[in-house]
């Protein structure tokens, strides 16, 4: 028999960090997992409006590997402080400078392609770029969460705040490239 999704551990108001240790499901933490949950699925809910592109395709592919690179931030950022040491040494997936890169070489390449855009963009052009830019605003709460973290006791690696950075500067160019 399979285990059921409805554990109803978190009836109480609670839910386990990685390493089991409970927090209130508003917990700085917690908020911040959930965040950048939200930023996976409206990076998700973009993919199939790339339009002629196929999966398999240059931007397909690269949100695919940030929708990987979240997954490995959700990660650490659900371990509790006092767990950063065993996260490091685990076999889960981490976030690295070449992460960071990855996305710097995107915004080279998409700003390389001359696109035009004069101040403040006025989302909506079309469904591709509006859903861009919702993925965009979405990065720029997560990383508005994350950068709650010290201040409530939790480090957060620089490669991290530098990755969700860089991601929302590459949303707000594809969008604009969706645009044109």
């Amino acid at each position: 028999m399979s285990r059921s999704i409805a554990t109803r551990t978190g009836d109480d108001g609670t839910t386990s960090l990685l390493y089991g240790q409970r927090v209130p499901k508003a917990h700085p933490q917690i908020e911040a997992v959930g965040a950048f949950d939200e930023l996976n699925v409206a990076i998700g809910a973009v993919k199939p409006l790339l339009g002629g592109n196929e999966p398999g395709t240059r931007t397909h592919a690269l949100l695919t590997t940030v929708q990987q690179n979240l997954v490995a931030l959700m990660g650490e950022l659900a371990c509790a402080e006092a767990d950063i040491e065993r996260f490091a040494k685990s076999k889960f997936a981490k976030m690295a400078a070449a992460d960071v890169q990855r996305l710097d070489d995107a915004v080279a390449a998409l700003e390389a392609r001359g696109l035009k855009f004069d101040g403040w963009a006025t989302p909506g052009a079309n469904a591709r770029a509006a859903a861009f830019d919702l993925a965009r605003t979405t990065a720029r709460r997560a990383e508005r969460q994350l950068s709650l973290l010290p201040s409530h006791g939790r480090s957060v690696r620089p490669e991290l705040r530098q990755f969700v950075n860089r991601l929302s500067d590459l949303l707000w160019l594809l969008a604009r490239e969706a645009e044109q």
